[in-house]
């Protein structure tokens, strides 16, 4: 059950991170190739969306889609958690903008896209790699969490949130293992994601210092 939990819980959290960093790219690269004073009100829309707790915007956004499901818990962790990536990538792409290569296809009329494909994006993949990385746990987290408190996939589909939401069945019939042990693999797994993410910032800092 651990095992098969385990695809359910990763498989959210990946696609969560990948639809996150996809908003967070467009978003980011738009504020940042943009002029100053729709710049400033795209970063101050993203402070508000900042402002507001994660996990209660999933909440709400989760009642408002209906059914919990592998696609509507993805899109929706991944809809609320681009906001401070996209500040990271706005700052790269302000770094880059002045760089001759973005400087000559803007000048021979490449569009936002093909920018954005070719130039930028390439440039500063390595820069939100470790927080792309960090993303899937987060989403992991918040993928338990929901589960745990009943508002995640429905019973039917096991995750390691809907594992240990069972623990007050658990602890009154004394199998302490039915908690202990989808926790440590969670804490686990998440450690192990958190060091991915380390080991990447380290080589790209690395590789920055060398040049």
């Amino acid at each position: 059950m651990i095992l098969y939990g385990g695809r359910a819980s990763l498989t959210i959290g990946i696609a969560s991170a990948v639809i996150g960093t996809l908003i967070a790219a467009v978003y980011g690269t738009l504020s940042g190739m943009a002029n100053k004073h729709v710049d400033r009100l795209m970063m101050k829309a993203t402070d508000l969306f900042m402002s507001i707790p994660a996990l209660l915007l999933v909440i709400v956004l989760e009642a408002i889609w209906g059914e919990a499901s592998y696609t509507s818990l993805s899109l929706v962790i991944g809809i609320t958690s681009w906001m401070q990536m996209s500040k990271v990538i706005r700052s790269e792409v302000i770094r880059l903008r002045k760089s001759e290569f973005v400087i000559a296809a803007e000048m021979y009329g490449g569009s936002f896209w093909y920018i954005l494909r070719r130039h930028l994006f390439p440039n500063y993949f390595s820069s939100i790699m470790f927080m792309a990385v960090s993303n899937v746990g987060s989403a992991i987290i918040v993928e338990s969490t929901l589960s745990f408190m009943g508002l995640g996939l429905p019973i039917s589909e096991i995750s390691w949130g809907s594992l240990m939401s069972l623990s007050q069945d658990a602890l009154l019939s004394d199998q302490w293992w039915m908690i202990i042990i989808p926790g440590l693999i969670l804490i686990s797994v998440l450690v192990s994601i958190t060091e991915i993410g380390e080991y990447i910032r380290g080589r790209n800092t690395s590789k920055g210092s060398n040049i």
